[in-house]
């Protein structure tokens, strides 16, 4: 079978390098105990390493043209397959019950939809790697006090410690993209519960972000109305200067405010 054709629409960039795709499989070689899933595997360039790191590894490819090469060259992965959308499909489907890792090289285009649909299965994957955009890598990764920090590094960071591991260059890819990549790895931290509710933090992380020039004074005005006493310093502050515990501390004194109102 021919070489799997990369699809601008799918975001494909097929890795080349075989010592990088070795490099983002051993990043998580420490927790091996656990199955592994890879989302879009492609021609198996990362596959190929799990599976000789001793991984128990399925694969999702949305590409009908990747399951059919995937299919051919890797007999092991027989019934491990998954072809759709990591997006769409129920991961209770086609994961056994109990915890399991993600790696990938992700698509571009919808690499950030992947790690917020990571934190809704957080108390199954407690570890994670993969190669993104860098730009998106140094996000996800970024402390407070950041010009990258963003609505992305806070929900994350409440629930991962996250690592930026290295930056790959475009000329590793066929076809290259026109961006360099970077590689992260996350591990659960051990936090169980913010201590507020978790739909009105990421409203407030959110509605911050939004407005990420303004101090939280202006931005979170619409949320704890405008006679609020905002003499506290905090709301002097931009949002990319607050950490996890400092947007926890400002949701429960939205709680607070709201019960007090009815």
């Amino acid at each position: 079978m021919q070489q799997v054709k990369a699809k601008k629409a799918l975001g494909q960039h097929f890795l080349t390098d075989l010592s990088i795709a070795e490099r983002i499989a051993r990043s998580l070689e420490d927790y091996r105990e656990l199955p592994i899933l890879e989302i879009g595997p492609g021609m198996g360039v990362l596959t190929q390493y799990l599976l000789a790191l001793g991984f128990d590894t399925r694969v999702i490819e949305l590409d009908q043209e990747s399951v059919a090469y995937l299919g051919e060259h890797f007999p092991q992965l027989e019934g491990r397959i998954i072809s759709g959308d990591f997006l769409q499909l129920s991961i209770e489907d086609y994961m056994p019950n109990g915890p399991f890792s993600l790696i990938g090289n992700y698509p571009y285009n919808i690499s950030s939809q992947i790690f917020f649909r990571l934190l809704d299965y957080r108390e199954r994957i407690p570890y994670c790697a993969g190669m993104l955009q860098r730009e998106v890598a140094q996000r996800l990764a970024s402390p407070p006090g950041n010009k990258d920090y963003g609505i992305l590094s806070v929900l994350l960071q409440a629930w991962y410690d996250v690592e930026y591991l290295f930056t790959v260059d475009e000329h590793v890819f066929n076809p290259p993209p026109k961006v360099k990549s970077g590689v992260i790895r996350l591990i659960r931290n051990q936090r169980q519960s913010l201590g507020c509710s978790e739909s009105l933090f990421k409203t407030v992380v959110k509605t911050g972000f939004n407005q990420r020039r303004k101090t939280l004074r202006n931005s979170l005005k619409g949320l704890f109305g405008p006679d609020y006493d905002y003499s506290d310093p905090i709301f002097g502050k931009r949002p990319e200067q607050l950490g996890v515990e400092s947007f926890i501390d400002l949701t429960l004194r939205l709680e607070a405010l709201q019960a007090a109102r009815g």
